[in-house]
Order: C-alpha cells, then structure tokens, then sequence
C-alpha cells in the first residue's frame, strides 16, 4: 500500500480513532476523578484528559476545516493550554515534591487567552493583509506549545536518574518524550500546510498518534497490576512510608529480607556504612550516580537494591528518611535548641529550606517548628 492510500484510509478511519480517544480519555478520567481531591498527579492528569477531550474535538475535519466561527477560538485555546497541562503533569509525574501554585494555573490561563485571542482577532487580521509583526506574534503564540513541550523534557531529564523503578524510569520516558514528539510533530505538520490547518490525512494521523499515546497511558495507569508509571495512590501507604528510614532498616546483620547473593549482601553492607558512620546523606548534591562511584559499584546494582531490598521508589526519598531522622533528634533535643532551623535543615543534608520544610510536614504533619515546640514542651 503505497502513502496516498494509506492516508486516505486513516481519514475514513478518523471517527473512529477519535471515537476511540474520547473513549479511552473518559475511562482515564473516571478513574483519577475518584483521587483527584488529593494528590497532584492526578489532579494534572485529570485536567490533561479533560483538555484533551476538546482536543480531539477540535482537531476533527468538520470542525478544523469549517468556517472561522467565533466558538472555535476558545477550543483552539484549550488545546494550546494543553501544552502547560502536559508540563504540569510531567512535573508531577517526575518529582514527588511538587505542588500546583497560582503561578502554575496563571501560566495555563496565559496560555488558552493567547491561543483564543490569537484564532479570534490576529489570524483574521493577517488574513486580510495585516502588518509583519502581527503575523510574528500569532507565529510566535502557535509555538508556546513546544516551549512547554521542551520544558516537559527537561524535567524528565532532570528526575529520571532518581528514579529506583527500572521499568517505570522507561515508562515515564515513553510518556514524556511521546508528548513532546507528538506535540512537534503536529507543529511542523501545521507548518507544512498554506493556513496552518490540518488537511483531513493530517488530522487522521494527528489522531492515530494521539491515541497510540493515550492507549499506552491507559494500559500503564488501568492494568490490575499498575504502579510502573505512578507511585501507589494516596489511599494506599506508600513505600517511602512504609519502608525504612533509619540505619537500623538496613542492617546487614540482621536483614528483613533474604539475601540473594553474597555480592548483594556485601552491597548492603558497604551501603549501611556509607549511610551510618559515613553519613554520606549529608552531602546535598549526593546522587545515585555519585553514590554508585563512591560504592564502587554500577549504578543499577545500587539502584536495584535500594528499590527491592529496602522498598524506596525514588532516590531522594531514600535519603531524605535519613535527613528527616538526623533533623529530628536535632530538633528534639534542648541542647539544640539554639540553632536556627535553617542551621539544622544544611547541617542535616538538605540544601535549602523549602524541600526540608515541606519534606518534613509530609512526614511528621508538623512544621520543623512546630514539632521542635511539641517536644521541648514536653521534655
């Protein structure tokens, strides 16, 4: 079959891959809608299918291709603030210590403003001869997207080595650096067109290739055995919590799990040394490369054992139990009771004060504060 017939027949196929979207999107939705209250993954992840609903709509060749109507303006808008939607998402996805802010949403109001105050006045403005930079500023507004798109990427990049679950470090890949290829693929497939819209081949495919990624999310997120792309849901107890956080959980003597090679338990032992008398936590920009190195062993030994013997997801988290505990002792004790919290938080391994706090109440439901006023009340 030769590329002329094989895109005819994806534009027959068209309502039925956008069918199959709306579909697999509500099914999403349904599912994150029941945590969305709570944790910030879903929270993006719900508004991203939503946004992504009237994507689909939009897109379609009865719609892309009709008259320049007023109410397309908006829907071209919320699919242009997707781009900050699927950003939002791949930070939430990547970084367990991420919250939503006002700034966050302000960016994705920005966003659809531009794109529906692009569609309304300065595309039928450059339509019908408008100036130079009129045409540079709509230009330039269609290619926020990609911005975001990039930004998306950066964070993946950022976050994917402290990632101790080998699958889900490929899988949240996938995601990520799927976005953003389809989000410049669809960039330049608009680009390639006399107005900018998508011919009804162009959209087709713009449809099949959102669906492959929507259909590979779902799988990850809807299988009965998930937990490769996102961590447990907040209803259940995740690994950092129930996993431990002091050296005596990582005892070599006396494991809680058995061993299986001695090289693994030679690992456990240098690792428990290097964490208890070597405090290597201490360092604020240890990683799990530099740790590896300082281990003498490869990187996904050390990941490997950190993820199934001691059951910790991510590698901050894994130092930060350490961090924690070195802070509360400091904080509970009042011949320490002089020392700025700020003092307690560097000395402890944290390099600034924001994680540490919010660290800090995720853990205890106090502010370092707070907690040090609890127990010097009490001692």
């Amino acid at each position: 079959m030769n590329p002329e017939s094989l895109l005819s027949l994806l534009s027959l196929l068209d309502p039925a891959l956008r069918g199959a979207l709306l579909a697999l999107l509500l099914l999403l939705a349904a599912n994150l809608l029941r945590f969305a209250h709570r944790a910030p993954l879903e929270q993006t992840g719900l508004a991203l299918t939503f946004g992504l609903s009237v994507q689909v709509l939009a897109s379609a060749p009865a719609v892309e291709l009709g008259p320049l109507a007023w109410w397309r303006a908006p829907l071209v808008g919320v699919s242009m603030g997707n781009s900050v939607l699927f950003w939002l998402f791949a930070r939430t996805l990547c970084d367990d210590d991420f919250r939503i802010e006002p700034r966050h949403r302000a960016a994705w109001a920005a966003v659809v403003a531009a794109g529906t105050l692009n569609l309304a006045l300065m595309v039928p403005w450059c339509a019908a001869g408008g100036p130079g930079w009129a045409s540079a500023i709509s230009q330039t507004v269609f290619g926020l997207p990609l911005v975001f798109g990039l930004l998306a990427v950066r964070v993946a990049a950022r976050h994917w080595r402290d990632d101790l679950v080998e699958r889900r470090r490929w899988l949240r890949a996938f995601i990520v650096v799927g976005g953003c290829a389809y989000t410049l693929g669809m960039l330049l497939a608009r680009r390639s067109t006399a107005d900018g819209r998508l011919t009804p081949s162009l959209a087709a495919v713009d449809a099949a290739a959102l669906l492959f990624i929507v259909a590979a999310a779902a799988w990850m997120q809807l299988r009965p055995t998930r937990g490769d792309l996102v961590a447990p849901l907040a209803t259940a107890e995740s690994p950092e919590q129930s996993a431990p956080t002091d050296i005596q959980g990582m005892d070599a003597e006396a494991p809680t799990a058995a061993l299986p090679d001695p090289a693994e338990d030679a690992l456990a032992v240098a690792l428990a040394h290097a964490m208890g008398p070597g405090r290597a936590y201490k360092d604020p920009e240890l990683s799990l490369a530099a740790l590896a190195a300082k281990l003498s062993v490869p990187e996904y030994r050390l990941r490997r054992l950190i993820n199934r013997r001691l059951g910790h997801r991510n590698f901050n988290a894994f130092l930060n139990g350490f961090r924690l505990a070195e802070a509360q002792a400091a904080l509970a004790n009042p011949q320490q009771a002089h020392l700025p919290v700020l003092s307690i938080a560097l000395e402890a391994g944290f390099g600034s004060i924001g994680p540490f706090n919010r660290a800090f109440k995720a853990t205890t439901g106090l502010t370092p504060t707070e907690f040090r006023r609890q127990n010097l009340a009490d001692s």
